[in-house]
């Protein structure tokens, strides 16, 4: 076990993925934990996050001084690296100008922390203050051209600290720091694997469940499915699901949800079919945020209408809550101010008065946790590698109003768009494409004949986590099918465009 002190760093939950490829578990929590609390844990090791501070500014994030003394080794990354000098007595300079971008760090001391590596290896450098005087103890383990003090560490008291940060994609030898400091220093025994999260998760199933009945919020995508899987491994027939079909469903989807569901795993299915009362909720609504609260307030009201039918036969209710919903959820309580760049793409706030217990047996796992579990659950590839979708659906792949007619034309050339992409192999290497129907007509020539007809754009991103994107460099001829096919077989469309466009500025979704 490994907590993860966070000081505001925007890399903190890809620290914690690094540590769990090393298969130890490992938590985020706020810099203001005690050490009692980190005790309690049990924790055999504590990583200081980056953050956006200076040591220097006035209130900048500290942490419990007894947490230095514990004798629990500490790695420092980035900020942490600079509060643990600060707090053991070394010296920080305040940076005249910030250090950002590839270096190369030349190792001068490759035990523990840098065992087995090379003595010069590429880093990603981000920091504005540097560490110029260590605490007493401490010797340098690296150094860069522009950083005299890149990594330090007393090994004795098993505290180490990197100026650079290993946990980004950027440090191609940053998972064998990460891993080095978890498994070569803390001492944590690599026992973290899905075959373990399975049984343990199956048993606290049961003991919290017992012989009662629980209802699974269902909607097809990997996080439901895999949910359902878990519970009806643990409780069988004593699960049921809850499928509610707005009617922005890719393609056949919602049949195929069905057949899988309630056909092949034979699990207990009630199916909503709600499109036409979803279709009035938002008639006319134009605006991205007015579109997304009124279909998520919808799903709520219907969800809350049907549930409540069966509450006295159900008192529990599960959902598929991934780990970065609860880190997410935590800085909203914790954070002050934020700025709002549009509602999450999953529907949820369930209301306040619904008597269920709620259940969330993958409320500690990242996506890539999720679908090595679903594999050996025995779910199907098609649903353990489905591509996020976002819980108000085509809807807000539609600018502008949304009808049954628009959502028909973008069903179609969505279909197109992922059919083409899985026959060339580019399926599971993306980590989202879909097409998006835009509110614009233009002139165009089909069988000699002059038309005027609407846009469709397609996307396709690669990513690790959606917290960052780029834009895939797919083949032209992949392209050219995907443009061919839709113009060809949808008459309501006459050009197709490719959204080229990185995250950040742009977001992954349109709206």
């Amino acid at each position: 076990m490994i907590v993860i002190l966070d000081f505001g760093s925007q890399y903190s939950k890809i620290i914690a993925r690094k540590v769990r490829e090393a298969q130890v578990y490992c938590e985020i929590v706020p810099h203001t934990i005690t050490l009692d609390e980190i005790k309690k844990k049990k924790a055999e090791g504590i990583i200081f996050s980056g953050g956006p501070s200076s040591v220097y500014e006035e209130n900048s994030p500290k942490c419990d001084p007894a947490i230095l003394t514990s004798g629990i080794p500490i790695l420092g990354i980035c900020y942490g690296m600079q509060l643990l000098a600060l707090e053991l007595g070394g010296e920080v300079v305040r940076g005249t100008k910030h250090e950002y971008g590839k270096a190369s760090l030349f190792i001068d001391n490759n035990f523990d922390l840098f065992e087995g590596l090379w003595l010069e290896m590429s880093i990603w450098m981000s920091h504005g203050d540097s560490v110029i005087r260590m605490p007493e103890g401490f010797q340098r383990l690296g150094h860069t051209e522009n950083c005299e003090i890149a990594s330090m560490g007393n090994p004795s008291k098993k505290i180490y600290a990197v100026q650079f940060h290993p946990e980004v994609s950027h440090t191609p030898k940053g998972k064998e720091i990460i891993q080095n400091f978890v498994v070569r220093i803390c001492k944590c025994q690599p026992s973290w694997t899905s075959d373990s999260f399975i049984d343990i998760t199956v048993e606290e199933i049961r003991k919290t469940v017992k012989n009662h009945k629980v209802l699974c919020a269902l909607s097809g995508g990997v996080d439901s499915s895999v949910t359902a899987a878990l519970l009806k491994k643990a409780i069988g027939e004593n699960l049921t699901c809850m499928f509610i079909d707005q009617g922005f469903m890719r393609k056949n989807e919602a049949a195929r949800i069905k057949e899988l569901f309630s056909g092949d795993f034979q699990i207990n299915l009630i199916y909503v079919d709600a499109a036409e009362r979803f279709f009035k909720k938002i008639n006319g609504i134009i605006d991205p945020e007015e579109k997304r609260k009124a279909i998520g307030e919808e799903f709520i009201r219907v969800f809350e209408e049907e549930s409540k039918k069966l509450q006295s036969e159900f008192p529990f209710l599960a959902q598929g809550t991934l780990y970065p919903d609860v880190i997410e959820s935590a800085s909203r309580d914790v954070a002050q101010t934020a700025v709002k760049i549009k509602t999450h793409h999953n529907v949820g706030g369930l209301p306040e008065d619904m008597d269920f217990t709620i259940i969330e047996p993958l409320n500690k796992l990242f996506k890539d946790e999720v679908r090595k579990v679903g594999l050996d659950l025995g779910l199907p590839e098609e649903i353990v590698f489905r591509q996020p979708f976002p819980g108000p659906g085509l809807a807000i792949r539609i600018i502008g109003e949304v009808t049954p007619e628009r959502v028909a034309v973008l069903q179609n050339a969505d279909y197109i768009v992922i059919d083409e992409i899985k026959k060339s192999g580019y399926y599971r290497k993306l980590w989202q494409a879909f097409a998006v129907l835009l509110p614009v007509k233009s002139v165009g020539v089909q069988g000699d004949q002059r038309t005027y007809s609407n846009t469709i754009a397609v996307r396709a991103v690669t990513s690790e986590d959606a917290m960052t994107a780029n834009w895939a460099h797919l083949p032209y001829d992949l392209l050219e099918k995907i443009s061919s096919r839709i113009i060809n077989e949808i008459p309501e469309i006459n050009r197709v465009v490719y959204d080229i466009s990185s995250k950040p500025p742009a977001t992954i979704e349109w709206e």
